[in-house]
């Protein structure tokens, strides 16, 4: 693929005599004699590379490289000059020149230099296009759901993922609270910068502690060299502490210090660092009880919960298992070389009837087991594992009148009566949620 350079110049021969030596090269040469023609060029093409004189009729192009490197960051600039000035050179460099050359002087350097500048916007490139696959892999257009629940839950994440506030994740295993992290991470200011993950429940204390904060070289048997703790790593960015309801007692007090004062000491070391970091926690605990059965810290409990947004369970997202299945479906069956199969009916609805205690990481699991066992078109109940194939379904299952779960839909129904129909107020009534209310609706039927 040709790349784009740019020469600005006012002197027509000169101009001409370098966009030959450019084309030599392979490149593709567009021209322009001052500074506006210039920029107009840039609008409407891809340009990788400016050759610029800096006296020009309409400006400076010390002073243009500010104006190139706003409007079109990826370019870089090559700044040419008849008379060098240490002066202009200092100022071209702050203003993001690639470099500055004197004309006559420094020809030979020319094309070596070109090639240097296009090796970086290659690069640069590349870097854009990671960091785009990225953010669109974890936006949240690619959380996968069309309950009332979840798209709750979605536009509470996209509000506060704007903030720099903490934020508490809670649910279940498997209902995608990393997933929930990265997409808050990647819509957040701090964007671009690490996202680090931790689980909590992987290491011991002695581990965790080395993990989290580092350490100093000769700090314990093992430790060789200086460690980064993850604390550090996350500097500017995200750290994100999965299962920290598995936390140790005395590590809670140390990470509550980091979240007041910014700054931890490294394991052997006496001297504070410091790291701005956004923390996002999760949990499949509920840290209020745990903190009133002293299990977990209460100070830091409130600490974390400065934005606690609860993941539903799958089972009260049925309407989400359709699209979730056909999701999983087309993933596999490209992971395993398989045309793309169908979904019968009877598969869905026992897919539905399910229960799902492993929530959407369970059901990840059961379409890649039923796409590699299936060997029809179409998926059908006989791949699925045994216990959802003999399940009692849904629509064989009645409440019982005695239930705590009929109790409930008849109290709730009742005031929704009361409330005609008013959500905010029904959920005011019974002293829960408002996300809960439309679970509960959404549970029975309502």
């Amino acid at each position: 693929m040709l790349k784009n350079i740019l020469i600005i110049d006012d002197e027509e021969k000169l101009r001409g005599l370098l966009a030959r030596i450019v084309k030599s090269e392979g490149f593709d040469v567009l021209e322009a004699g001052d500074l506006k023609s210039g920029f107009k060029k840039l609008e409407h093409n891809e340009v990788d590379v400016v050759l610029c004189d800096v006296k020009l009729p309409d400006g400076n192009g010390v002073d243009f490289v500010e104006t190139i490197k706003s409007s079109f960051p990826l370019t870089e600039v090559i700044l040419l000059t008849a008379f060098g000035k240490i002066s202009d050179g200092v100022t071209a460099m702050k203003n993001g020149a690639f470099d500055y050359i004197v004309k006559g002087d420094d020809n030979d350097k020319i094309i070596p230099l070109l090639y240097k500048a296009i090796e970086k916007v290659q690069l640069q490139k590349k870097v854009k296009h990671l960091e785009k696959r990225i953010s669109d892999k974890y936006s949240f257009e690619t959380i996968i759901g069309k309950s009332k629940s979840i798209d709750q839950v979605i536009e509470l994440a996209k509000k506060v993922a704007k903030t720099d506030s903490t934020i508490l994740l809670t649910g279940e295993t498997g209902t995608g609270k990393e997933v929930f992290a990265q997409a808050i991470h990647e819509n957040s200011t701090r964007v671009g910068k690490s996202f680090v993950a931790l689980n909590c429940s992987t290491f011991g204390k002695e581990i965790l502690e080395s993990e989290l904060f580092g350490h100093k070289q000769g700090a314990f048997t093992g430790a060789v060299k200086d460690k980064k703790g993850f604390i550090e790593e996350a500097n500017g960015g995200t750290l994100f502490l999965d299962e920290i309801g598995e936390m140790p007692i005395d590590l809670q007090a140390k990470l509550l210090r980091v979240l007041e004062t910014n700054e931890y000491i490294p394991v052997g070391e006496t001297i504070p660092k410091k790291s701005n970091f956004r923390l996002i926690a999760a949990t499949n605990k509920d840290l209020k009880t745990e903190s009133e059965n002293h299990n977990f810290r209460s100070d830091l409990y409130f600490r974390l919960n400065i934005f606690e947004i609860n993941i539903p369970p799958l089972r009260e997202r049925v309407k989400d298992i359709a699209p979730l299945t056909t999701y999983f479906v087309k993933q596999f069956s490209d992971k395993t070389n398989k045309k793309e199969l169908q979904v019968s009916p009877d598969f869905l609805q026992k897919l539905e009837a399910y229960q799902w205690p492993g929530n959407v990481r369970e059901l990840k699991n059961v379409i890649e087991r039923s796409v590699i066992l299936s060997n029809d078109d179409e998926l059908t109940p006989e791949v699925l594992p045994y216990e959802i194939q003999h399940q009692i379904t849904n629509s064989n299952k009645s409440l019982s009148a005695f239930s705590m779960q009929s109790i409930e839909k008849l109290h709730i129904q009742k005031v929704l009566n009361y409330t005609k129909g008013n959500k905010a107020e029904t959920a005011r009534l019974l002293e829960i949620g408002i996300a809960t209310l439309y679970r509960k609706i959404e549970e029975y039927g309502l």
